[in-house]
C-alpha cells in the first residue's frame, strides 16, 4: 500500500473525509496551555470537516470525539445570578441600577462567576467532561438595551433608561463575572442585544426599528460600544428585530463594519434564541433556512443560540415549527450553505474559529492544574457569603419616593402593624425573570415580622389580586378585601406591598397569557397600578389609619393619587433572595435608604409616545418635556445633604482632555447616611437632537452625620459628544457647557461651567 492510499484509509477511518483538515500526524498545538487561545483553536478547527465546524456553531455543540472535544452548552443566563437550579439570587438588574453603585455590582458579578464555575465544575465531573444546558461559563447576561419606554416588559433587565449609567453598570457587570486575570477569565459576558431592541415584545419576532441617526448613535449603541472598547466584552448578542429594514442577525454593518471594524470587537456574535429563523420565517428577508443560514454568518453572527442541532426538513415552508426550524439551530445547514455556493467555508471556519477561541480562553481545553477555578465547589452556592452580598445589594437597591414622617417605623408607637397586599408573600415575585432558585427566601412579610419583634403583633391579608383578566371572568371575591379592610381598622398602622410581577411583566408570553388587564404578551398597556389594588388603596387610605406602601414592579409606576394622599412610598423592584429583609430594615430605620432612580417615574401613561415609535423624543429624563412624578436619580433618604464649592481643575479644555470637578457635601441630618451625588452637563445652544440634560458622572458616598466629604469626579469631554449627521461621526461641539450637581437630575442645583477648545 503506498502512502497516498495509506493516508487516505487512515481518513476514512478517522472519518475526516468531506472537508479541509489537517494531518492527523501534525503537532497539536491546541493542546498546548502555553500557546495563545488564537493559535490554539485555529490549530484545532483546522482538523475538522465542514460538518463538524458547522457543529461547533451551535448554542450546544455536540462532542466530536475522534478529536477529544467534549459537548460544550453556550445556553447561559446569569442576569442578576446564575438562572439554573439553587443559585443566589441577587436584585433583579433594574434594582441593580438603582444602587448607582459599581463596585458593589462588581463584586455581585464575580461571586455569581464564583456559583457558575462551581455549577459547571459539578456537571462536567460527573457528565464525562461534557458541558450541558445552563451549565456553561460564558453568559448570555448582561441586556445593556435601553430603557426608552416602561411599558417594555423586558425592561426589568436593564440598567434603566440613561446611556451612561448603563454604560457603567454593564462594564461593572462584565468586569466582574471575567475577573482580576484577564489572560484566565472565570466567566464570559455578553452584551445584548445588539441593538436598538426595547419591545413590544409581541412583534419582536418582525418588528422593524427605525431610529434616526441621532438617536441611534446617541442613545442606542453608546452602551454597546463601550463595553466592547473599554470592557472588551467576549461575546455579543444580536437581537431578534431589524434595524432600518435589515434584520439584526444579517446586519452587516452592524455586526461587522460597526462592531468589528470600528469598534475593534475580537469575540463572539450570537444571534437571539431563534433570530436566525426569524430571518426568513418573519422578517421575509430571504426565501428559506439556508439562505438565512448564509446570510446571518456572511454578516458576522458566529453561533445560532437556541436548540439541539436537528437538521430541519428543508421542504417544510413558513408556518411550520418543523421541529424548532425556528429555534437556533439554523447553522445546522451550513454546509448546505456552502454546497450551494451561497456561503465560503472559509466564512464557516472564521465562526468556528471564534467560537473554539472563547473556550480556551476560559481554559475549558486545559488540564485541571492549568486551571485557576477547577477547585471551586458546590459549597460556594447560594453561600452565608453570598446571601450576605445579597442582602447588601437589595439594601442599596431601595428607593425612598415620600415620606412625611411616617418612616422608620417608630416601634414604641405601633403595637399592631397589617400587612396588606398580592406582593407581600410572595417569594416568587422578588425573583424577577432569568433567575435561579434560592435555597431559602426572605419575603416582606417574613422581614417585617423579624424586623418588627416580639413586642409588635404583625398581621397579614392578602387583599387583592395583582390585576384581573380583561373579560372580567375572575371577579375578586368580595369578602378578600372585606378581611384586608378589617384588619386595617384594627391596627395602628397598615403596610400596603403593592405592584406586579414577572409573570406579567416579562419575556414575550404566548397568546394564552393575553388575558390581563393592563398588559399584553408581557408587555404593559398601562403603567398606572392595576385598578384592584388601587380600590383597596383607597379604601385602606380612608380608615384613617397611617399608610405605607411599598411597590415592587421591575418598571417605573405611575402613582400620582398615591402621591398625594399616601404618606410614605417605597420602590423595592423585585429585591431577591434577601429584599424582604432589606425592605423591613429600611422601614424600621436600621439602614438608611440611598437607591436612586434608574428610571423616569411618569405620571400617567398618557405621558407616553406610541410604544412601538423608537424615536427618543419625549422619551426618558433626557428628552421628556413634562413633569415626572418622579425624576430620573431621585431618592430620599432619613437624612439631608448640601452640596457646595463646586470647583474644575481647568476652565477649559480640548475635546481629548478631561476635566475634574471637585464639591464637597454635607450631611446636614440627624444621621449617617449615603448620598448619590449625580454630575449633568447641558450645552446651552445644543442642537435639536441632543440631550437637553444627560448623566456625565456620579459617585456614591457615606458621610456621617455633621460631616461633610469632598466629592472628586473626572469627566473626560468626550462624555459631551453627540452624533453629527452631516459628518458622520461623533463630535464634542466646541463651547461652554454647563455641569449640574445634586442628588438627582430635578435637584441638580449647583452649577459650574466648563469650556471645550
Amino acid at each position: 500500500m503506498n502512502r497516498r492510499v495509506a493516508f487516505a484509509a487512515m481518513a476514512i477511518c478517522a472519518g475526516i473525509i468531506g472537508g479541509s483538515t489537517r494531518a492527523a500526524d501534525t503537532p497539536e498545538t491546541w493542546k498546548d496551555p502555553s500557546q495563545t487561545p488564537e493559535a490554539r483553536a485555529h490549530d484545532l478547527v483546522s482538523r475538522m470537516t465542514l460538518d463538524e465546524k458547522a457543529s461547533q456553531i451551535l448554542a450546544n455543540t455536540p462532542a466530536i470525539p475522534r478529536l477529544g472535544i467534549p459537548a460544550y452548552s453556550h445556553r447561559n443566563e446569569c442576569l442578576h445570578g446564575v438562572a439554573n437550579g439553587v443559585a443566589t439570587v441577587f436584585p433583579q438588574a433594574i434594582g441593580m441600577a438603582a444602587t448607582f453603585d459599581q463596585a458593589l455590582i462588581k463584586i455581585e458579578a464575580d461571586a455569581i462567576a464564583t456559583e457558575g464555575r462551581a455549577k459547571h465544575n459539578d456537571y462536567v465531573a460527573k457528565h464525562n467532561g461534557d458541558t450541558g444546558e445552563h451549565n456553561g461559563v460564558n453568559f448570555y447576561s448582561p441586556n445593556i438595551n435601553i430603557f426608552r419606554d416602561p411599558r417594555w416588559g423586558r425592561g426589568q433587565e436593564t440598567y434603566g433608561e440613561d446611556p451612561y449609567l448603563t454604560s457603567q453598570m454593564g462594564l461593572a457587570f462584565i468586569e466582574g463575572l471575567r475577573g482580576d486575570d484577564a489572560e484566565h477569565p472565570k466567566a464570559i459576558g455578553c452584551a445584548k442585544h445588539f441593538a436598538v431592541h426595547s419591545g413590544p415584545e409581541r412583534e419582536r419576532h418582525h418588528f422593524n426599528a427605525t431610529p434616526s441617526e441621532a438617536d441611534l448613535y446617541n442613545t442606542y449603541l453608546p452602551a454597546f460600544e463601550a463595553l466592547v472598547r473599554e470592557g472588551k466584552v467576549g461575546s455579543v448578542m444580536g437581537a431578534y428585530s431589524a434595524i432600518d429594514g435589515t434584520p439584526c442577525c444579517a446586519n452587516p454593518w452592524l455586526l461587522t463594519d460597526l462592531l468589528r471594524k470600528q469598534w475593534g470587537f475580537d469575540g463572539v456574535v450570537f444571534s437571539d434564541g431563534g433570530a436566525i429563523g426569524d430571518i426568513w420565517a418573519e422578517h421575509k428577508f430571504v426565501p428559506g433556512p439556508i439562505e438565512a443560514c448564509a446570510a446571518a454568518i456572511k454578516a458576522g453572527c458566529d453561533v445560532s443560540s437556541g436548540g439541539m442541532g436537528q437538521k430541519p426538513d428543508l421542504n417544510a415552508g413558513p408556518g411550520h415549527n418543523n421541529n424548532g426550524i425556528k429555534g437556533g439551530w439554523a447553522f445546522v445547514v451550513a454546509p448546505d450553505a456552502v454546497k450551494k455556493r451561497l456561503l465560503d467555508e472559509a466564512a464557516v471556519t472564521q465562526a468556528c474559529e471564534r467560537e473554539i477561541t472563547m473556550r480556551m480562553k476560559l481554559g475549558l481545553f486545559n488540564p485541571a492544574d492549568k486551571d485557576p477555578y477547577a477547585k471551586i465547589g458546590t459549597d460556594q452556592i447560594d453561600s452565608d457569603e453570598h446571601r450576605a452580598l445579597a442582602l447588601k445589594v437589595a439594601q442599596e437597591s431601595i428607593v425612598l419616593l415620600k415620606n412625611d414622617g411616617l418612616v422608620p417605623i417608630a416601634k414604641e408607637k405601633y403595637k399592631k402593624i397589617a400587612v396588606i397586599g398580592p406582593n407581600a408573600d410572595a417569594a416568587a415575585m422578588q425573583n424577577g425573570n432569568y433567575a435561579g432558585r434560592a435555597s431559602r427566601t426572605t419575603t416582606i412579610l417574613q422581614g417585617i415580622k423579624d424586623a418588627a419583634g416580639k413586642d409588635v403583633e404583625v398581621a397579614y391579608e392578602q387583599g387583592s389580586r395583582r390585576t384581573s383578566r380583561k373579560d372580567g371572568s375572575d371577579p375578586e371575591p368580595p369578602e378578600t378585601a372585606q378581611k384586608a379592610i378589617a384588619l386595617a381598622k384594627s391596627s395602628d398602622l397598615i403596610i400596603f406591598v403593592s405592584g406586579i410581577d414577572a409573570g406579567l411583566e416579562k419575556e414575550e408570553a404566548s397568546l394564552r397569557d393575553d388575558i390581563f388587564e393592563g398588559f399584553q404578551r408581557g408587555d404593559r398597556t398601562s403603567i398606572e397600578l392595576p385598578r384592584v389594588q388601587e380600590t383597596l388603596i383607597h379604601a385602606l387610605a380612608d380608615t384613617g389609619k397611617p399608610l405605607i406602601l411599598v411597590n415592587c414592579s421591575g418598571s417605573a409606576m405611575a402613582m400620582p393619587w398615591e402621591n398625594e394622599h399616601v404618606p410614605a412610598i417605597v420602590q423595592a423592584w423585585y429585591p431577591g433572595e434577601e429584599g424582604g429583609r432589606a425592605v423591613a430594615q429600611m422601614l424600621f430605620g436600621e439602614i438608611n435608604p440611598a437607591g436612586r432612580l434608574p428610571v423616569t417615574f411618569y405620571a400617567s401613561t398618557k405621558d407616553l409616545p406610541p410604544f412601538e415609535d423608537y424615536s427618543m423624543a419625549n422619551r426618558t429624563y433626557r428628552y421628556f418635556g413634562g413633569k415626572p412624578l418622579y425624576a430620573f436619580g431621585y431618592g430620599l433618604s432619613y437624612t439631608k445633604f448640601e452640596y457646595a464649592d463646586a470647583k474644575i481643575d481647568h476652565d477649559s479644555i480640548s475635546a481629548d482632555e478631561t476635566v475634574k470637578v471637585t464639591f464637597t457635601v454635607k450631611n446636614t441630618g440627624e444621621r449617617d447616611g449615603e448620598e448619590v451625588s449625580q454630575v449633568y452637563f447641558h450645552q446651552p445652544k445644543s442642537s435639536p437632537s441632543q440631550a437637553k440634560l444627560a448623566l456625565c458622572a456620579f459617585s456614591r458616598v457615606k458621610i456621617a452625620k455633621g460631616e461633610s466629604s469632598e466629592v472628586a469626579v473626572s469627566i473626560p469631554a468626550q462624555r459631551f459628544r453627540t452624533w453629527d449627521t452631516k459628518q458622520k461621526k461623533y463630535v464634542v461641539v466646541a463651547g461652554e457647557y454647563e455641569l449640574m450637581i445634586g442628588g438627582s437630575s430635578d435637584h441638580a442645583t449647583l452649577r459650574t461651567k466648563v469650556t471645550v477648545k
